[in-house]
């Protein structure tokens, strides 16, 4: 019996806890192999810091709410990365593994999540631990793996966020139908820096293509004038148009902010993509009266439990359990995945892949699902994302007025080493 921690890092999702407590429930249904669970506080910092919530001194009912409990509140995550170069870090983890006894270690991430996983893995080899490292994926983006979807079909996380741009755009769409006269552009600005799964979820509220509605995605490959001129297009049309665009759309410099990843971090970036390209159509002019108007959608779109797809927990919550399946009967170094069967009836397998695979990966979006217009995306992609977002709401549970979440009691595990300064700062 050796003990566990389990921790993420990235980027929340309204799915991630589901993840977490497919882990923790499934561990416990084998208390012959799995010890103590812990959570590793504000992912691979708190293990680095020794800083390991125990999750097994939670009550039940607590771990069953992180069902509907979204974004990363209950264990925290965190953006350090786990650098070759960084020996005092690999050190210390080797440290705190050994003075917990741990022997299972899984990773709820993406891309660089997974590496983080991976590096793990590798010193457990490296230093002779009986640690099993298992990474179990995760991240709003769907750009883990491959494109050609052989690692993974797609990531828990990205089902929910697409239900939400589905849902978004229903509703803006009311608001610009109605307020046309005035406004008769409006821009939204989707989440997704390199990748247009996010954006693209948008044509899922409008399947028919009857709402002039105008998709750029930073595979787009548009200039800022050729979508004035696109968008100049639909007015003359419909006298109205709604703009869906990536964060990840070049509108040029937006003084931009680089977080520990080195990603661009757009929402403490100087500027947002949406008001350059809000700005530029009224410079350029609109051919309809009045003014282009619109708006950043921000982490709402992973912190918001009233909008996870049904079919996203679920799937949240298998993986999370295939993670322990896997630790139990096939070892180290591998990351669940999701695979899609054939035909047309949705369904999905769970597996494994070698986490030296998935780590640092990231796919593309696929340009055969792009529309010739560059603005729009192709039946196909529909029929790829629609299962993914479910069919009806889910139920948060709710008392006196307010969602009644997860509430995980601050016990951690007694500390036995020296404490420890981040090696990255």
């Amino acid at each position: 019996m050796r003990n566990v921690i389990v921790a993420q890092s990235g980027g929340p999702s309204p799915v991630i806890n589901a993840s977490l407590r497919g882990i923790v429930e499934t561990c416990k249904r084998f208390p012959e192999t799995f010890g103590t669970l812990y959570a590793g506080w504000h992912g691979i910092e708190g293990v680095l810091l020794e800083e390991l919530l125990n999750l097994s001194a939670q009550p039940d009912e607590e771990i069953a709410l992180l069902r509907t409990t979204p974004a990363a509140g209950s264990v925290g995550t965190c953006r350090y990365k786990l650098k070759d170069h960084q020996e005092k870090d690999m050190a210390r983890i080797v440290e705190v593994l050994r003075a917990h006894d741990i022997g299972y270690f899984f990773y709820i991430g993406g891309n660089d999540s997974q590496h983080t996983a991976f590096r793990v893995s590798e010193m457990a080899r490296e230093h002779g631990l009986d640690v099993v490292a298992v990474g179990v994926p995760k991240t709003i983006d769907n750009d883990v793996g491959d494109s050609e979807f052989k690692l993974i079909d797609h990531t828990p996380g990205y089902g929910s966020v697409a239900k939400y741009w589905s849902h978004i755009v229903q509703n803006a769409d009311e608001e610009n139908r109605g307020s046309s006269p005035a406004d008769p552009v409006l821009v939204l600005q989707a989440m997704g820096r390199k990748i247009g799964y996010i954006p693209a979820a948008a044509r899922l509220a409008d399947p028919g293509r009857e709402i002039p509605l105008q998709i750029y995605m930073a595979e787009s490959g548009l200039s800022l004038m050729e979508m004035a001129d696109r968008v100049n297009d639909q007015l003359q049309k419909d006298g109205r148009c709604i703009v869906v665009v990536s964060e990840g759309f070049d509108v040029g410099s937006l003084g931009e902010v680089k977080d520990s990843f080195g990603h661009t971090s757009f929402g403490s970036s100087q500027q947002s993509v949406f008001q350059v390209v809000v700005n530029y159509l009224n410079e350029v002019g609109l051919k309809a009266r009045g003014k282009a108007r619109g708006q950043v959608m921000g982490t709402d779109q992973r912190d918001t439990a009233i909008y996870a797809s049904t079919v996203d927990l679920d799937e949240a919550y298998r993986v999370g359990q295939k993670a322990v399946d896997i630790a139990l009967n096939d070892g180290n170094g591998w990351m669940a995945t999701i695979l899609r069967e054939p035909g047309y009836i949705y369904n999905v397998r769970y597996d494994k892949v070698p986490l030296e695979k998935v780590a640092l990966s990231e796919r593309t979006f696929p340009d055969k699902w792009i529309a010739e217009s560059r603005v729009d995306v192709t039946d196909a992609f529909l029929e790829y994302v629609r299962p993914l977002i479910g069919e009806d709401w889910v139920s948060v549970p709710v008392i006196n007025g307010r969602q009644r979440f997860a509430q995980l009691k601050p016990i951690f595990a007694e500390k036995k080493l020296k404490d420890y300064s981040l090696q990255a700062g």
